[in-house]
């Protein structure tokens, strides 16, 4: 098991975690999720001895890290894939971890065997794509046979095979009563792979509990209602009936209602007594993705604008519908001029 308490970590004036406490059980998945920034990297090195905490603690298995006698053999961990001499080929990269931990060296063509490196056995490991340098840091995390394992994105680069590939193997791993920890972004594939889930945005943990739980608590269930094309009319009959039943309708781009406020039974109802047929009545199931944007929309600290040119533009002008200023005046910025070959500025006035 791993237990936070109360971990911290500043950098200077930089708070990269701040008092974050959770558990992290054996005998199931438990997914890291947070947007970038959030402090997931820092705290797996806070619990692999790699940084020290400012404040608070974190032990794996009742201890911390660095008094684990010969900790390789009770922890195994992925941080970074690309971490690896290239210059050794993956045998030798490897069997050199062994040697260091204590492991026997037929450890080695297991875990190769395991990950399915083995015809790449010999060949050194700076010619390796992104999913083979993936799969070599699954093999030395798995070298120790280790009880607790941690794992930084470990499906990046891989493919859909080598994905659903990872995917059993934490399953299978946590079957065992191992203690599987897993940082990622596919919040699809955690939906898939996770049982718990701890959360964090800005160093400090957001939620702590299962995945079921994590979308009940942060969705709204909706109904989806959809009536024949045949025009507005019964759309907006249907519309006003829900509402006038303590409905909240709003109108889908697909065309489809999304009415919340009455169960499938009363909507259907509801539509029967205004004479609208229904093409479609079908409950909404919010998915992980969904959960996790509704609670971390506000705590992302680099979010790109759906418009690669705003910014550019001027402000409007009275009188101008494209915001032209013809004459800007000598403390003004430059202002786009757009030209047939793209936007391009002109000259400074002065």
């Amino acid at each position: 098991m791993i237990e936070a308490v109360g971990l911290t970590k500043r950098y200077g004036d930089k708070t990269a975690v701040d008092d974050l406490s959770f558990q992290v059980r054996p005998g199931m998945v438990t997914g890291f999720l947070g947007p970038n920034g959030s402090g997931k990297s820092t705290t797996m090195r806070m619990i692999l001895g790699l940084d020290t905490p400012t404040a608070g603690h974190v032990t794996v298995n009742g201890s911390p890290y660095r008094s684990l006698p010969n900790a390789p053999r009770h922890v195994g961990a992925l941080l970074d894939a690309k971490a690896v001499h290239g210059g050794r080929d993956a045998y030798r990269h490897l069997l050199s971890i062994a040697q260091l931990s204590g492991i026997p060296a037929h450890r080695v063509d297991d875990v190769l065997e395991l990950v399915g490196l083995s015809e790449v056995a010999g060949r050194r490991t700076k010619g390796f794509s992104l999913g083979m340098g993936q799969r070599l840091g699954i093999a030395a995390a798995l070298l120790g046979d280790p009880q607790v394992l941690l794992f930084d994105e470990p499906v990046n680069g891989l493919d859909p095979e080598g994905i659903l590939w990872v995917r059993n193997l934490m399953k299978s791993l946590a079957a065992e009563g191992r203690t599987v920890f897993v940082s990622s972004h596919l919040m699809s594939e955690m939906a898939l792979t996770a049982d718990h889930l701890v959360v964090i945005a800005r160093g400090r943990l957001l939620a702590d509990m299962s995945v079921r739980e994590f979308i009940a608590a942060n969705s709204a269930g909706f109904a989806r209602v959809r009536v024949p094309d045949t025009g507005p009319q019964q759309r907006e009959a249907l519309t006003a009936a829900l509402t006038r039943a303590g409905a909240q309708v709003l109108p889908e781009q697909d065309g489809a209602l999304r009415v919340t406020g009455l169960p499938l039974p009363r909507i259907s109802d509801v539509a029967h007594e205004a004479e609208v047929r229904l093409w479609e009545l079908s409950p909404h199931h919010a998915s992980l993705e969904e959960a996790y944007m509704r609670l971390t929309q506000g705590m992302v600290d680099y979010r790109s604008s759906a418009d690669p040119q705003i910014g550019m533009r001027p402000a409007p002008v009275p009188g101008r519908s494209d915001g032209w200023d013809p004459d800007p005046g000598p403390g003004a910025p430059f202002q786009p001029v757009h030209a047939a070959d793209g936007p391009t500025f002109s000259k400074d006035p002065r």
